[in-house]
């Protein structure tokens, strides 16, 4: 029978590092669930998701702040597209005419893809467009347009289809003046009702 050597109790620098990776996950998981709003934290100002939202982030290349505003809808115009069962996409719409390099337009087109996010998990948590779309990848295209009233005429149009629509206005610390509309997100939403809006623009 073979011997089986006792190897005692863990040593210190075991336990310390096996503390350290929990409490890393911990606050990763938590820092998480906050930024999504699962712990319903308490706002200083009464507000309506979607609706002037603002957000305060820092681009992970210029560290400016931005704001996603959902200007012209209320929640009760978006909807939910229950009967389809069609593939859900959220298209970045990027405006061309402010010159930003390729690190700016990726951290704007971040700050859209969580500003649509959040709009609609505080709508609805178990909305059915937000469920097909994180469970069929999530798809995202990157559309470009020439300027601001571009822009603005096609969140209109997205609105008026019940699609979530978030413009992102950068804090002008860099490259751009400040309060520039960016990037405008438009969904997720069932592809044949977010390409109404965007199916005529080009890829970026």
């Amino acid at each position: 029978m073979a011997n089986v050597q006792d190897r005692g109790p863990p040593s210190l620098a075991a336990i310390g590092l096996s503390t350290a990776i929990i409490s890393l996950l911990a606050g990763y998981y938590l820092g998480q669930a906050r930024s999504i709003g699962l712990f319903g934290g308490a706002s200083s100002e009464h507000e309506q998701p979607g609706v002037g939202h603002r957000e305060q982030n820092e681009d992970s290349d210029t560290s400016d702040a931005n704001s996603a505003s959902g200007d012209g809808y209320e929640l009760g115009d978006l909807k939910s597209f229950q009967g389809s069962r069609e593939e859900c996409k959220l298209v970045l719409v990027v405006r061309t005419d402010l010159g930003m390099g390729k690190g700016k337009i990726a951290a704007q087109c971040s700050h859209a893809t969580l500003a649509c996010y959040k709009a609609l998990f505080r709508a609805d948590p178990t909305h059915p467009v937000l469920k097909r779309w994180e469970s069929l990848g999530q798809a995202k295209v990157a559309l470009k347009v020439e300027n601001e009233d571009d822009m603005l005429m096609l969140q209109a149009q997205a609105v008026s289809l019940g699609l979530c629509a978030q413009v992102i206005h950068d804090a002008g610390r860099t490259q751009i003046a400040s309060g520039s509309a960016t990037v405008l997100g438009v969904g997720p939403g069932p592809k044949s009702v977010v390409d109404q809006v965007t199916g005529h623009l080009k890829l970026l």
